[in-house]
C-alpha cells in the first residue's frame, strides 16, 4: 500500500509578504500586495497593476545568505529565499542526510534579466559578458542554481505547464514518495515578473487596469504577479521516524487535461470538473467533507466562467466557501500552484476562509458567489486548490487536516 504523504517545511515570498507568517498577517489584515511595479522597465509602469515583491534583487541576495554575482537572476533568488524557510521549518540542516529529491516549477526562468538585454542578443556586432545571460533564460537554469546552493544532489526536475506547474511539481513530488522512491521531496516554483509576460497576457486582452475581480460580474481580467514558494513533502513513515512536525496531509491530487484550446478552458469547465473530482476521489474524502476551496479564480472572462460551472456541476447547490486570493497576490503563474497550496495549509492550521477581494456582482452565468468576508475561527478539514493552466493543463490538490 502506497505511504501517506505530509507536509512538514513550507517556505515563501510573494507580493504580501517576505515569509510564511508574512503571508498569514496580510491575508488577516485583508491587505493586498498590487500596485505599480518599481522594478520593471515598462510602458505599462503606471497603467497595469501587478503583485510585486518590494525587495531590490541586493536585499534578495542578502536574504538568499550569497553574495551579489552574476548569474542569478531574479527569478533564482526568489526562490532561495523560499527556500531557506521551507528547509528550516522542517528543521533540515544537512540535506544529504536523507536523499531528497527536487521538483521546481517556472515559466519564465532567468527572462527578466535576458530581456534587458535582448538586442545586444540579436546583434551579430555586439560582444560582452552580457552573452552569458542567455544560459539562465532555460528554466531550468534557475533549478540547478538553487539545487548547487543549498546543497540537493538526488533527482531534481524542471516544470513548465504555465499557471498549473508549481501544482504539478507537488503532484510528482507525491507520486514519486508513493512509489517508493524517496522519502523526502521538495516541491514548488519560482516566477519573476517581466516586461515578456506582462506584454504577452495584455496582448491577450485579459490584463486589467484596475485591481483584479475575480468571479465578479464587471471583471475584466487579471492583474500579473512574482513570488516563490516550496513545500517539504515526507512519507508517513520518515516523517514519524524523523519525528517531523506534521503541517498538513496531501491526500488527493489529479491533472486533466483537456486540450480544449492553446489559451481558453473549455467553456463548462470539462477538466476543471475532471481534475477536481478525480483528486477528491483520490483523498477518499466526500463532497461534504470539503469546507474550503481556493480557486484558480483569474478574473479573465473564460476562466472564472470555465471554473464557475465546473464547481456548480461537482457541487450543485452546496457549494462550500470558496475565493481566489489573487488579488493579494496577483498571479504568479508557475509559482501559484505552491503558493495557493500553502494558502490551504494556513486555512485548515488557522481556521480561516480568505476573502475573495474587489467583489461586488455576481457573475450573470453562475448561481455561486464567492465568499467576501474574512471568515475566522471555522472547522476546516479539507481545502481543494485548483490550478488552471494553459493548454487546458488542470491541476487540482486536496490538502487535509492531519488526523494521526
Amino acid at each position: 500500500m502506497a505511504e501517506r504523504v505530509f507536509i512538514t517545511g513550507m517556505g515563501m515570498v510573494t507580493a504580501i509578504g517576505d515569509n510564511v507568517a508574512g503571508n498569514l498577517q496580510r491575508l488577516r489584515q485583508q491587505e493586498s500586495g498590487l500596485g505599480f511595479t518599481d522594478y520593471i522597465d515598462t510602458i505599462y509602469k503606471q497603467v497595469l497593476p501587478v503583485g510585486e515583491v518590494k525587495l531590490d534583487n541586493t536585499t534578495l541576495f542578502r536574504m538568499a545568505g550569497i553574495p551579489v554575482q552574476d548569474g542569478f537572476s531574479r527569478t533564482t533568488l526568489l526562490g532561495l529565499v523560499a527556500m531557506r524557510e521551507a528547509l528550516q521549518q522542517a528543521g533540515i540542516q544537512h540535506l544529504q542526510d536523507e536523499p531528497t529529491g527536487f521538483i521546481n516549477a517556472s515559466t519564465v526562468g532567468g527572462m527578466c534579466d535576458t530581456e534587458k538585454v535582448y538586442f545586444d542578443l540579436i546583434n551579430p556586432e555586439k560582444s560582452g559578458t552580457f552573452i552569458e545571460s542567455i544560459h539562465t533564460l532555460d528554466c531550468a537554469d534557475c533549478t540547478q542554481r538553487i539545487a548547487d546552493t543549498v546543497g540537493f544532489t538526488e533527482h531534481m526536475a524542471t516544470i513548465s505547464t504555465a499557471c498549473s506547474s508549481s501544482a504539478n511539481a507537488l503532484m510528482f513530488g507525491a507520486r514519486m514518495i508513493k512509489a517508493g522512491m524517496y522519502q523526502r521531496m521538495v516541491c514548488g516554483g519560482t516566477e519573476a515578473l517581466t516586461r515578456f509576460t506582462l506584454n504577452g497576457f495584455n496582448s491577450l486582452k485579459n490584463v486589467d487596469k484596475q485591481f483584479c475581480r475575480p468571479f465578479d460580474q464587471q471583471r475584466t481580467g487579471l492583474n500579473l504577479g512574482e513570488g516563490a514558494a516550496y513545500l517539504v513533502l515526507e512519507s508517513e513513515s520518515f516523517a514519524k521516524a524523523n519525528n517531523s512536525t506534521i503541517l498538513a496531509e496531501f491526500t488527493g491530487y489529479c491533472n486533466a487535461n483537456e486540450a480544449f484550446h492553446p489559451t481558453s478552458p473549455s467553456p463548462e469547465g470539462d477538466g476543471a470538473y475532471a481534475a477536481m473530482k478525480n483528486a477528491l476521489a483520490m483523498s477518499g474524502r466526500t463532497l461534504e467533507e470539503v469546507q474550503y476551496i481556493n480557486v484558480h479564480g483569474t478574473a479573465t472572462l473564460n476562466n472564472d466562467i470555465s471554473e464557475g460551472r465546473a464547481l456548480e456541476r461537482m457541487f450543485g447547490t452546496a457549494i462550500p466557501p470558496f475565493s481566489s486570493t489573487k488579488p493579494f497576490t496577483g498571479h504568479t503563474l508557475a509559482a501559484a500552484g505552491a503558493i495557493e497550496a500553502i494558502y490551504a495549509v494556513l486555512a485548515i492550521r488557522n481556521g480561516i476562509i480568505f476573502p475573495n477581494l474587489n467583489f461586488s456582482e455576481r457573475m450573470e452565468e453562475l448561481q455561486i458567489a464567492p465568499a467576501t468576508e474574512l471568515q475566522e475561527e471555522v472547522v476546516i478539514n479539507n481545502v481543494i486548490s485548483n490550478s488552471f493552466g494553459f493548454g487546458g493543463n488542470n491541476a487540482s490538490l486536496v490538502i487535509s487536516k492531519y488526523e494521526g
